[in-house]
């Protein structure tokens, strides 16, 4: 660290008392009238670091445990896309389907393994991300990625806006008989009913708080386990002792050998990790609500590897049997389930599905698209900018994105912008986790993370810490050139890996060299 200074070992401030107030420190006072120092024992905390977004939660405030992470991770895996594609990871990959479900097993325990550690700051002192950033990056150079962040979960939450509102627009036209009409921005009178519907109810759930939407994953979670159940079910009793046929014959695929096998199966691997890299950076969000750790461990246990396991079988059965019922000897079997349910022609069928699709869809987008910018932009301002006004500011944007999906967005390629921005924070998890764990060894100041002390140990040089921007620099540029060159399209699933691995390293070589030439 700077000046030589050494950090506390707990909740309260060491190098300095908690008693004591330095320089320009002073008591915070939100623009709600909320005192930081009084209501979460942050003492001269500056308004423009804390707000009741961003200070600690006590261990009373507290709720949360296994099921509740569990259901976190349900409603992040359950969506049209997660169906997809771990349905068409079976066909497409050319592998025999027992190591493409091995692959899918292994990014499950990967995963698991990346939000344990991200998540155990969180758990211990009870603040989000956001606050957890000014540790390694400096308590202003945190607001860049922070900033990043929110940037591509407002634009998926836009995107995820109008998906959702097509599962309602499904059951519309199921029960009107599709009345068409004049379009505006390539939508029609339905569609633009049904989005104005999912975006609002998407506002009732924010507004709530974090504990309505905690009470709403409970529900949506296992509530679409149930309805892909019982799809299932159905689908067996039509099909009878043919499925376990159409299974296998899934299953039995073996059309490479040898180092391309290997590479399809690291490949399946690494697609499924970037498809859950976006939450693992700001995992810390969800676990300052845990009770404890263990119960973190075991959520995150029952909710990745678990409710992965189940719910790539549930699509791979449904597939097959969609396939016997609809498609057999017709080419290659549907993955997207808006398909199969089109194919049912069974109008109740239609809008149980399309209630089940809207309520997955929601739940990925508060869970993935709606929290991290809620918690990156009140970090941007906390004197002005709660955790409610940001998710005013992310559902207004998100709006626009979305209304803009059909005719303009979706033309120009939004996916490579956004998996670059991806890219593009990679190292920011590997700079937060060797910095909590390797040269903060667990141990942090949470008083001065809301410090601007010029003497405060995450004050760094102005608010920045150089030595995490230049790692975080290096790394993301090769993240970026991962994302962006076709030679290196088989090892591009693993961007964020190796950005986050090589930024890691990096900081921790800088940080030790400067630990080093300060203690000489």
């Amino acid at each position: 660290m700077t000046r030589g200074r050494t950090e506390g070992a707990g909740g309260t401030a060491g190098g300095r008392g908690a008693d004591q107030t330095a320089g320009p420190m002073r008591e915070a006072t939100m623009g709600d009238g909320v005192d930081c120092a009084e209501a979460f024992d942050v003492a001269a905390a500056d308004p423009d670091l804390c707000n009741e977004s961003l200070a600690p939660l006590s261990q009373s405030q507290r709720r949360w445990g296994a099921f509740e992470i569990f259901n976190v991770w349900s409603n992040d895996i359950q969506s049209l896309a997660g169906y997809t594609l771990a349905a068409s990871l079976f066909i497409a990959a050319g592998i025999n389907g027992w190591y493409v479900f091995a692959a899918i097993l292994l990014a499950g325990f990967i995963i698991q393994g990346l939000v344990d550690l991200s998540g155990k700051p969180s758990v211990k002192y009870g603040f989000p991300y956001p606050v957890l950033a000014r540790a390694s990056m400096g308590v202003r150079g945190a607001q860049f990625p922070a900033l990043v962040r929110a940037v591509v979960a407002i634009f998926w939450y836009g995107a995820q806006t109008y998906f959702a509102s097509t599962a309602i627009a499904l059951a519309l036209n199921a029960l009107l008989g599709s009345p068409g009409g004049a379009t505006l921005l390539g939508m029609d009178g339905v569609s633009w009913a049904s989005y104005v519907l999912a975006s609002a109810l998407q506002v009732a759930l924010f507004i709530g708080g974090i504990e309505r939407i905690g009470r709403f994953l409970n529900i949506a979670g296992p509530g679409v386990y149930l309805v892909m159940i019982a799809l299932l079910v159905a689908i067996w009793i039509q099909v009878g002792a043919d499925l376990p046929t159409a299974v296998a014959g899934v299953f039995s695929r073996d059309e490479v050998t040898g180092w391309a096998a290997v590479s399809a199966f690291v490949g399946v691997t690494g697609t499924m990790v970037a498809y859950f890299a976006a939450v693992v950076i700001n995992y810390g969000d969800f676990a300052r609500n845990v009770r404890s750790h263990r119960a973190m461990r075991m959520g995150n246990f029952l909710g990745l590897p678990v409710s992965l396991a189940l719910f790539t079988f549930l699509s791979v059965f449904i597939t097959a049997g969609a396939y016997v019922l609809y498609q057999e000897g017709q080419g290659t079997p549907m993955t997207n389930p808006t398909d199969i349910v089109a194919a049912v022609d069974n109008t109740p069928l239609t809008v149980l599905a399309a209630v089940t699709f809207l309520v997955a869809t929601l739940g990925i987008n508060v869970v993935a698209n709606f929290i991290p910018p809620a918690y990156s932009l009140s970090n941007l301002a906390p004197r002005h900018i709660n955790f409610t006004r940001a998710g005013w500011i992310t559902a207004a944007a998100g709006f626009l994105i979305g209304a803009l999906w059909v005719s303009v967005i979706s033309e120009f390629g939004l996916p490579m912008f956004v998996d670059t921005l991806g890219a593009l924070l990679a190292p920011l998890y590997g700079i937060i986790v060797a910095d909590y764990y390797l040269v903060k060894r667990q141990r942090m100041d949470v008083q001065q993370l809301y410090s601007s002390d010029p003497e405060g140990l995450y004050w760094y040089q102005k608010g920045w810490n150089v030595r995490a921007i230049f790692a975080f620099s290096v790394a993301s540029v090769l993240s970026i050139i991962l994302v962006w060159t076709p030679q290196l399209d088989d090892y591009s699933g693993f961007a964020w890996i190796l950005g986050a691995a090589v930024g890691g390293l990096l900081h921790l070589v800088a940080m030790r060299a400067n630990r080093l030439a300060s203690a000489s």
